[in-house]
């Protein structure tokens, strides 16, 4: 009965969302108080005895308890809107300068197609910057460049989080593989992060090319033409997963995203290029050659309206690959707490909002950007996130009173109870996990205890299910209602965050499904 109870505020959001089409605001907002209430009635949420974990974690009493809630999903939502405010200032500037025309442009001198270029955007960026930054970069950045690209809000939105996808076990440089390890090496010897690497690899091998598919069928549908897409799609997939796959298995779980974006960026470019080049030679084409001053004006014209990305992918390598300079920028840390174990913290000067902020401002100044642009990009990208704030307090008010009051054990106990069945749940309790929270890592970090004591008690081998396991929070990512909130706000569709999560739950349901069969065999071989 109490996993039942547990499992109606999860339910709530995905109908109201879905089916009644209330936006995420007014679906947060209402579902939040009906959880604490909730929460306070049939789980004892601010008595004496409940608590974070327990003990010296106990609650000190309701109105704490509540206070605690609301604090950490204001602060978490305020780290949350630190990043759309300035990734939403690029998209703003890049269209009042006209960068974003001379990109559309560019991309059309690699083959003719648009689609082509969407295919590069919504795969291999993505997937790079869920690779060095993960925290919904990917999506804030690569949903307007495919909106300036020609594709329609909705299916930009919907292309990156579904193309970004596969980076997500180990997005922000190995940070949730890397968490997971830390929690499974206190229970099980010789655990960690490049074994675990090798744990989340197949799931993604076997069962990427699903989403892959999804996002192509996306792409062609905006532009009114899936015809040919296939053939790219298959060299996109063969260009990242190898070097990726290489990577996670040889090397651990910090570069597989990241270093199989860019390898695989280069080799699809390369390719694209060859055959726009061939295909002009075999018709024969001849064009006029520019002098060496118009050549160099169009490549530096390019690059200007190209410069808050290519400032960004140059801090990201710097700050994520450079160990001092990483070291310095983490060793900055903002932290509070409450009684009853409530807290946050957050690194300011290692956080994506600090990366597009500077991105933000150095590309404005490179593109030579009046001042007065500026202040227009900054005002009309502010005035946005009120509503997207509220949203973002509902959900993740829901998220932390779930975790804070045990529903979240409860459902996933409930869960457990399955036996020898419990591989086909592993990747169900991942997303789920993504799902409340909007993390990978937060995933990871709730239900990795559950997943090694789970496999202790049937007997089945561990790191089939913590792969499942990180699989599956990947995947909870494309459904999570802060992360759609967060990416609808970038390209002006606040308020109707049900579109996109009607385009990735049923894609979402048949990865989970088909991840818990193949949990299944690979715990049992």
């Amino acid at each position: 009965m109490l996993a039942l109870l547990a499992a109606l505020p999860v339910l709530a959001v995905l109908v109201l969302m879905t089916v009644a089409g209330w936006s995420a605001a007014r679906a947060g907002l209402v579902t939040a108080a009906a959880t604490l209430v909730l929460a306070v009635v049939a789980f004892g949420f601010g008595g004496d005895s409940a608590g974070v974990n327990g003990g010296e974690d106990a609650a000190p009493g309701l109105a704490w308890s509540l206070t605690g809630v609301i604090a950490e999903a204001g602060f978490i939502a305020l780290t949350i809107v630190g990043i759309i405010g300035p990734a939403l200032g690029i998209h703003v500037l890049q269209r009042a300068t006209g960068a974003a025309a001379r990109l559309r442009l560019a991309l059309a001198v690699l083959h003719p197609d648009p689609r082509l270029g969407a295919l590069l955007v919504a795969w291999f960026f993505a997937l790079f910057l869920e690779g060095a930054a993960g925290f919904g970069t990917p999506i804030a950045l690569a949903a307007p460049f495919l909106v300036a690209a020609g594709m329609t809000p909705v299916a930009a939105v919907a292309a990156a989080l579904v193309g970004h996808a596969a980076g997500v076990s180990f997005g922000a440089v190995g940070t949730p593989i890397l968490a997971q390890a830390t929690i499974a090496s206190t229970s099980l010897e010789g655990v960690s992060g490049a074994v675990l690497a090798r744990g989340v690899l197949p799931y993604h091998l076997a069962l990427g090319w699903i989403l892959l598919m999804v996002m192509l069928v996306i792409i062609g549908g905006a532009y009114g033409n899936r015809r040919g897409l296939i053939g790219w799609g298959l060299l996109a997939w063969v260009s990242f997963f190898v070097p990726y796959s290489l990577i996670a298995w040889f090397v651990g779980p910090e570069l597989p995203a990241l270093g199989g974006a860019l390898i695989g960026a280069i080799v699809f470019s390369l390719v694209l290029a060859w055959r726009r080049e061939r295909a002009e030679v075999t018709a024969g084409a001849h064009h006029p050659h520019p002098d060496m001053e118009e050549t160099v004006l169009a490549e530096l014209s390019v690059l200007r309206a190209a410069a808050p990305y290519l400032v960004l992918v140059a801090i990201v390598l710097v700050t994520r690959l450079v160990p001092p300079i990483q070291d310095a920028l983490r060793s900055v840390t903002l932290e509070w707490q409450l009684p009853g174990g409530f807290a946050g913290s957050v690194q300011p000067l290692y956080h994506p909002t600090m990366l597009l902020t500077v991105a933000f401002v150095v590309g404005a100044l490179l593109q030579r950007a009046s001042w007065r642009r500026i202040r227009i990009a900054v005002v009309t990208a502010t005035l946005q996130l009120g509503p997207v704030f509220l949203a973002l307090i509902g959900m993740i008010t829901i998220a932390r009173t779930m975790s804070a009051s045990g529903m979240t054990q409860t459902l996933a106990e409930a869960a457990s109870a399955t036996g020898a069945a419990w591989p086909l749940f592993t990747v169900a309790v991942g997303v789920f996990g993504a799902f409340i929270t909007g993390s990978a890592t937060a995933s990871n970090l709730l239900f990795t205890d559950l997943q090694v004591s789970t496999a202790q008690a049937i007997g089945a081998p561990p790191l089939p299910l913590l792969g499942a396991q990180g699989y599956g929070a990947a995947l909870g990512n494309l459904i999570a209602p802060g992360n759609i909130i967060a990416a609808v706000a970038t390209v002006g569709l606040a308020g109707r965050e049900g579109l996109i999560l009607r385009r990735t739950l049923p894609w979402v349901l048949v990865c989970t499904v088909l991840g818990g069969v193949l949990a299944l065999v690979l715990s049992a071989g």
